[in-house]
């Protein structure tokens, strides 16, 4: 894999997923997601912690349900690099082995694994990479400075791997990131020890700064629909880039989704789904977030009034090589009448994964990162 500009995680939805066909060539071509498959069923997983049993143990509803996923996303990335962390769902290897395997067999994308996970399932992720020969990633979360006990049970891993560090890359996770200066000394302690223990194919660090929406606003607090949180996952970087000139890391962070938002299964809205959703656009420093209606008296109004709060903020890309398509729809929202074009949930964050890669794709060209 020839080392990326830009590393977005994104989950295997269809709104993330649509986005990302949906880029322009250029911008789709410096980029190599990291994917992550959600839960099938059940509550939100627990960062770094292993994934409960399938209520199913046969299989069959994993199957069923893993398989057009991943035939879906195969379509989508057409051939491009990216890697696939599924381990929300390969815990159940007699539902997910066959669909985890088409996506090795059918795709140019690499497997991701990490330490404390099973290791009949590290093992099967080692062996579908020599079957793909693109090797593997090894994803390590950065939630505490990491000290020596993390660096031997990161060689034992490699070790148990049986592959060269020519065809592993590590994935530093430091999640989400409030405080910049100590999120800065957790990822450079990381890059230090970790970065440098193996000549390494890729160093990828990702962090997120996008809230939850819980967070974020009050349920059913009226007066509050608008926000402006800060991008900490930019200024992590470029925190990373001042600290360590000569090692900085491939560039990554989560778009316009919460670090934990690949962490939730897709059942976890019964019936027409949540009474709101989020319109999300990306600014220098600051995300835009506006709560929008779903349904209700009006609420297409609604909708329309906060696209035209962000369509009318100095954020907006209103020309120039930094606009996209998200920026046309976000205009003809504002703009428009009536309930048709106002969007969903769905739309909304399609449309916020449309910005979000392009305008910083292009923000990484212009500082010149990345190889022309």
């Amino acid at each position: 894999m020839v080392e990326p500009l830009y590393v977005p995680v994104l989950p295997v939805r269809r709104g993330a997923v649509t986005a990302y066909v949906r880029l322009r060539p250029a911008i789709r071509h410096r980029l190599a997601p990291l994917w992550t498959l959600p839960p099938r069923t059940g509550p939100e997983r627990t960062r770094g912690a292993s994934p409960p049993p399938d209520p199913e143990a046969d299989g069959h509803g994993m199957n069923a349900w893993l398989t057009p996923r991943v035939d879906r996303l195969i379509e989508a990335m057409d051939g491009n690099p990216g890697w696939v962390d599924a381990g929300h769902v390969e815990s159940e290897l007699n539902g997910s082995a066959l669909a985890l395997r088409r996506l090795i067999t059918r795709s140019d994308m690499v497997l991701v694994t990490a330490p404390g996970r099973d290791r009949t399932l590290q093992r099967y992720a080692a062996d579908l990479a020599f079957l793909s020969g693109r090797g593997l990633a090894i994803r390590m979360a950065v939630d505490e400075p990491p000290d020596e006990p993390r660096s031997t049970e990161l060689l034992a891993l490699v070790d148990r791997l049986c592959m060269p560090p020519s065809q592993l890359d590590l994935i530093l996770d430091a999640g989400e990131v409030s405080d910049v200066a100590e999120s800065g000394k957790r990822s450079v302690v990381a890059l230090d020890l970790l970065g440098s223990l193996l000549p390494w194919r890729t160093v990828v660090l990702t962090a997120g700064a996008f809230p939850r929406a819980a967070e974020t606003f009050e349920a059913g607090a009226a007066s509050t629909t608008t926000s402006r949180p800060e991008r900490h996952d930019w200024a992590l970087h470029d925190w990373i880039r001042r600290a360590r000139p000569e090692q900085a890391p491939v560039y990554g962070d989560y778009s316009v989704e919460h670090v934990l938002g690949a962490n939730l299964s897709d059942d976890r809205f019964a019936g027409h789904g949540p009474p709101w959703g989020l319109l999300r656009y990306t600014g220098p420093g600051h995300f835009l977030v506006a709560r929008a209606p779903t349904r209700g008296n009006h609420h297409t109004d609604r909708v329309r009034a906060l696209a035209r709060w962000i369509v009318r903020d100095e954020a907006f890309r209103r020309s120039g090589a930094d606009r996209s398509s998200a920026e046309d729809w976000w205009e003809a929202c504002a703009e428009g009448a009536g309930p048709r074009g106002s969007g969903n949930p769905e739309r909304w964050i399609h449309m916020g994964h449309i910005q979000h890669l392009t305008y910083v794709t292009r923000c990484l060209l212009s500082r010149g990162e990345g190889r022309q």
